[in-house]
C-alpha cells in the first residue's frame, strides 16, 4: 500500500464512523503538522479495564483462546460474517525449525518424567504401574505426532495470537456484538477471552501497524495455521518475455505470463462497453511492444488505437472511400496482394484463391451464397490472372481486383457475368477504394489499419481484407523465427456473416503454427457461440482477458468456461479494469489501476471526457 493508503486505512478504523479522509502530504510542512494529527480520533480513553473509548465508540478487545485440538476455517468466515463492527487480526511469528524440535523433544523428555515419577508412585501404592492419568498418555502421543511432522512431513511451527475488535455506540450494544462472536468462538470448541486491563496494548496490536504488543500466543503447525488464511489463491508469475496484466484481486501479487508458453496463444478479451476492453488490449500491445520484438498488427473499426500508435512510431493506415489517409495523401491495400515466400507445403496460389472466393462470397451475398460453379469460374480467373506475375514477379505486375473483373467477363459461363456485375461496384463504381496497387510500406513493426470511415457497406470487406494482409506479414515473418501479434477490435462485426466468420475461424486453427498471436476483443458472446465452427474459436483460445459481463452473457460464459459462482462475482458489476484472467488451466481475479497522471494514460484512454485532454 501507499503512505496514503496506509494512513486512509488508519482513519477508517480511528473514525468508524466518518468516511471522509482528506489529506495530502503536501499540507505538513506548512501547517506544522504530523499524520498523526490528521488521522487521530477526538479522544481516547484506556481507564476502565474491560472497554476503552474513542470518541464517541465505545469498544472491548478480546482474544481467541484455541482449545480445540481440531479447527476449520469457518471460525474466521463466521466471525468476519458478523453484521456488528468487528477487526479482526492475526500475529503470526515463525519458529526457526531446529528450535521448535528441541522445544518439543524437551517437553516429551518432561512428560517422561513425569510418567515415570507417576508409575513409582503405583508401585509404592500397590497398583498396577500402567495405571497412569489420561492427560499424561493423551499430551505425550501428541506431543510425539507434532515431532513427527515437523520431521518427516515438512510442517514448520508458528505462534498466533487472534485479536477480535468490537466497537459499538453503546455498552449494551457492544456487550452483545461480543457476545454473538464469543458464540461463534464456543460452537467451535473455542473461548474469546476479554484482555482485561490490556484493552490499550490491545488496540494498538489490532491497527495495521505489525507491532504485537499482548504475549497471548498459541502454539501451531503450518497446517493449523493454514486455516486462519482461507482464501486460496493461485499465483501467475513467470518469468522472462512476460507481460504484465495487473494485480491478483486477492493476493496483490503481480500477475506476469508469456501467452508463447501456452499450447495455444490465442486469446479473447470480453466486456460490455466501458468495462476496459480496448484499454486492456493496448496495455498488451504496449508491454509486448516494450519488452518483446514481435511485430503488431491491429485492425481498428472504431478509430480508437491511433494516439498509442502514433506515440510509439508506428503506422497508421487509414482505409476510407475515398482514398484519403491521415496525411490527405492517398492511402491503398490491394487485396490482390500474394507473398510467395509461403512454405513448401501450401501452395500461395490456392490460398489466395481461398482468400478471393471468400471475399467474392462476402460481395455477392444472399443466403444461398456462392454455387460450385461460381466458385469453379472464380478459382479459373484467379489462376489466370495471376499467371503473368507468377512468371515475372514484379510488383508492377501484381494485379488488382480490375483485372479479376476483366478476366471474369472473358469467361463463357452466364456466372461469371454475374459475379463481374458484383464486383462491378467496387472495381470503378462508388467503392473502389480496393482496386489499387498498395501504396503504403507495411514493414513497420507497428501496423493500424484504421477502417472506421469505410462505413458499413465496406467495413467487413474492409476487415477481411486486413486479415488477408496479416497472413502476408506471418508468412514473412514465420521464415524470420518472429511472432505476430494480431488484435482484432469489434471482433462480433467479423463473426455475422458466414464468409468473415469462417475466414476468422481458420486464422484460430492455424494461426499457431505460424508463430501468430491473434487476440479478438468483443462484447457479444452470443455471436462467438452463434454456430458449432465459431465456437471453435473458444475451444481454441488459452487465454481470455474477462471483463464485466451482461446477465445474458455470464451464464453463456460460466457453462462454456465452467466458471464458479465465487469466480463470477468478479465480472458482475465490477468496475472498469477488473475481471478475470484465463491462462491455460489457471483462473485468477484481477484488478489494473492504471495510472492517470500519466502520457501514456492519456494516449491510450477512450473516455470522451478524457481523449481531448490528450
Amino acid at each position: 500500500m501507499t503512505g496514503y493508503e496506509r494512513l486512509k486505512m488508519l482513519h477508517g478504523i480511528f473514525h468508524p464512523e466518518c468516511g471522509q479522509f482528506a489529506f495530502d502530504f503536501s499540507w505538513l510542512a506548512p501547517s506544522g503538522l504530523s499524520t498523526k494529527d490528521f488521522i487521530a480520533p477526538s479522544s481516547f480513553r484506556f481507564g476502565e479495564g474491560r472497554y476503552f473509548r474513542m470518541g464517541r465508540k465505545i469498544g472491548a478487545v478480546s482474544f481467541l483462546e484455541i482449545l480445540a485440538p481440531e479447527l476449520n476455517d469457518r471460525i474466521l468466515s463466521d466471525i468476519l460474517d458478523l453484521e456488528t463492527g468487528v477487526i479482526v487480526n492475526l500475529h503470526i511469528h515463525s519458529i526457526d525449525q531446529t528450535e521448535a524440535i528441541k522445544t518439543i523433544k524437551r517437553k516429551i523428555t518432561d512428560l517422561d518424567k513425569m510418567k515415570i515419577e507417576e508409575q513409582k508412585k503405583a508401585v509404592r501404592s500397590g497398583y498396577d504401574m500402567d495405571i497412569i492419568p489420561s492427560d499424561l498418555a493423551t499430551f505425550g502421543s501428541e506431543a510425539k505426532n507434532l515431532l513427527q511432522d515437523l520431521q518427516s512431513r515438512n510442517e514448520r511451527m508458528f505462534l498466533l495470537t487472534f485479536l477480535v475488535v468490537n466497537m459499538a455506540d453503546t455498552k449494551r450494544k457492544l456487550e452483545n456484538d461480543v457476545f454473538a462472536a464469543a458464540g461463534i468462538a464456543q460452537k467451535n470448541n473455542c473461548a474469546l477471552t476479554r484482555l482485561d486491563y490490556q484493552q490499550e496494548a490491545g488496540l494498538m496490536s489490532s491497527v495495521p501497524l505489525g507491532e504485537n504488543l499482548i504475549a497471548i500466543q498459541r502454539g501451531l503447525t503450518t497446517s493449523s495455521t493454514a486455516i486462519f488464511i482461507p482464501f486460496i489463491t493461485q499465483e501467475l508469475f513467470q518469468t522472462g518475455a512476460a507481460l504484465y496484466y495487473g494485480l491478483n484481486a486477492l493476493s496483490n501479487n503481480m500477475i506476469l505470463c508469456d501467452r508463447k508458453q501456452l499450447k495455444n496463444p490465442n486469446g479473447l478479451i470480453l466486456g460490455t462497453p466501458g468495462s476496459g476492453k480496448s484499454f486492456a488490449a493496448k496495455r498488451e500491445m504496449t508491454n509486448a511492444f516494450l519488452i518483446t520484438d514481435d511485430d503488431i498488427i491491429i485492425c481498428d473499426p472504431e478509430a480508437e488505437y491511433f494516439s498509442l500508435v502514433q506515440r510509439l512510431d508506428g503506422q497508421v493506415i487509414r482505409l476510407s472511400p475515398t482514398g484519403k489517409g491521415i496525411d490527405g495523401k492517398p492511402q491503398y491495400v490491394n487485396p490482390m496482394d500474394i507473398n510467395l515466400n509461403y512454405s513448401e507445403d501450401d501452395s500461395p496460389l490456392a490460398l489466395k484463391s481461398d482468400f478471393i472466393l471468400s471475399l467474392c462470397e462476402l460481395v455477392i451475398g444472399g443466403k444461398e451464397g456462392l454455387q460450385p460453379v461460381d466458385k469453379t469460374v472464380i478459382d479459373r480467373a484467379v489462376r489466370n490472372v495471376y499467371r503473368p506475375f507468377l512468371a515475372d514477379p514484379d510488383p508492377e505486375k501484381m494485379p488488382i481486383l480490375g483485372d479479376l473483373y476483366d478476366e471474369l467477363l472473358k469467361q463463357p459461363e452466364p456466372e461469371a457475368a454475374r459475379i463481374a456485375a458484383a464486383l462491378e461496384l467496387y472495381v470503378s463504381g462508388s467503392l473502389n477504394v480496393f482496386n489499387h496497387r498498395t501504396n503504403v510500406e507495411l514493414n513497420n513493426r507497428l501496423v493500424c489499419f484504421d477502417i472506421k470511415q469505410l462505413g458499413k457497406q465496406l467495413k467487413k470487406l474492409g476487415m477481411l481484407i486486413v486479415q488477408d494482409q496479416v497472413w502476408n506479414r506471418v508468412t514473412v515473418n514465420r521464415a524470420e523465427r518472429k511472432s505476430t501479434r494480431y488484435y482484432m477490435d469489434e471482433f462480433h462485426l467479423l463473426l455475422k456473416e458466414e464468409q468473415t466468420a469462417a475466414y476468422s475461424v481458420e486464422i484460430w486453427k492455424r494461426f499457431r503454427k505460424w508463430g501468430g498471436i491473434p487476440t479478438a476483443i468483443t462484447q457479444n458472446v452470443k455471436d462467438l457461440l452463434a454456430s458449432r465452427e465459431v465456437e471453435n474459436i473458444f475451444e481454441n483460445s488459452d487465454f481470455v482477458l474477462m471483463l464485466n459481463q451482461a446477465a445474458g452473457d455470464r451464464a453463456i460464459l460460466a457453462k462454456q468456461l465452467n466458471i464458479s459462482p465465487q469466480q463470477m462475482k468478479y465480472v458482475t458489476h465490477t468496475e472498469a479494469g477488473e475481471g478475470l484472467i484465463f491462462y491455460g488451466n489457471v483462473v485468477l481475479p484481477f484488478v489494473d489501476r492504471f495510472p492517470k497522471d500519466t502520457e501514456l494514460y492519456r494516449v491510450m484512454t477512450t473516455k470522451p471526457e478524457e481523449v481531448g485532454k490528450a
